[in-house]
């Protein structure tokens, strides 16, 4: 189960680079990049179905998965588009980023699951911290007239928090099979992009590698690393230990010169390294089992 939770947390990790890989994308819009970058992550999976046979395994799929697996992805970025397009990007970000808490909360109704103190703790402490990083320490209003951005980021942690959890119930079912949830989302955001934007293409070498990194790693790896962690590894450890990718984002663009160092950061990265301990300290600090050997010396 460790190995496959730190497997789930390099999705975390991937994710940490979406902001700095966005911004050097230039001015593609929103749907239109979800469709290259998806399009990019189908053809992550096709590679790993021909260089391992092990991802080209067949299992019997029930129609709810597709079902599950689709709305996740794409219900998922839909919903954000719409948020930041409908409200301020702080409090849309805020709302959004409640998806951990409700994947930790939301575990306890899954079978052979048992939600501690610790886990609801260290998911609590990482919220913090995330509102830390997105207000920069400042305060925030919510106001009625953004009352359709909010409801959309609200969407969005109920739908990738859903998804992550019913994708825990069909732990048979492979993780190839995102291959092809990242190729209806690409077909589902083309058509998304042809009816609601403009097409703006990369203008450069520069923009067109960052396209593409996003569709290898955010965008890609990152969904297929994610689905076998929650299936197969610590699913509340996992999601206290999300709320690490706003804070891992900020420390890179920092490191980029894209943003400027601030107090509220160190606080946010005591908040939530500490959050993520304290959800992982039964796997942290668990005790082996005594050998036989052992306990006769």
């Amino acid at each position: 189960m460790a190995r496959a939770t730190l497997i789930g947390f390099s999705a975390v990790a991937m994710w940490a680079l979406l902001a700095l890989m966005t911004a050097a994308s230039g001015q593609v819009p929103p749907f239109q990049l979800s469709a290259i970058t998806f399009a990019v992550g189908t053809g992550v999976g096709l590679a790993a179905r021909a260089a391992s046979p092990a991802f080209r395994r067949h299992e019997k799929v029930p129609p709810v998965v597709w079902l599950v697996g689709i709305g996740g992805l794409f219900g998922y970025h839909f919903l954000y588009f719409t948020a930041l397009r409908n409200a301020p990007a702080v409090e849309a970000s805020l709302i959004a980023y409640l998806w951990p808490l409700l994947i930790v909360l939301g575990s306890a109704l899954m079978p052979g699951e048992r939600l501690g103190w610790h886990h609801i703790t260290g998911a609590c402490l990482g919220l913090l911290g995330t509102f830390l990083i997105i207000t920069k320490g400042g305060g925030f209003t919510f106001d009625s007239r953004y009352a359709l951005g909010y409801a959309a980021a609200g969407g969005c942690a109920l739908f990738w928090s859903g998804y992550s959890l019913l994708s825990r119930r069909f732990q048979a079912v492979p993780t190839s099979i995102v291959t092809w949830f990242c190729a209806a989302t690409a077909i589902l955001s083309a058509f998304c992009h042809l009816a609601l934007e403009e097409t703006v293409w990369p203008a450069n070498a520069g923009e067109w590698l960052a396209v593409l990194g996003l569709g290898l790693l955010p965008v890609g790896a990152a969904f297929y690393a994610w689905d076998y962690g929650v299936k197969h590894g610590n699913i509340q450890v996992l999601g206290a230990a999300s709320y690490a990718a706003p804070l891992l984002s900020t420390l890179i663009l920092i490191a980029a010169g894209q943003a400027e160092p601030a107090a509220s950061i160190l606080a946010a990265c005591l908040l939530i390294t500490g959050g993520a301990a304290l959800a992982a300290k039964n796997m942290i600090f668990r005790r082996k089992p005594a050998v036989a050997g052992d306990a006769a010396a």
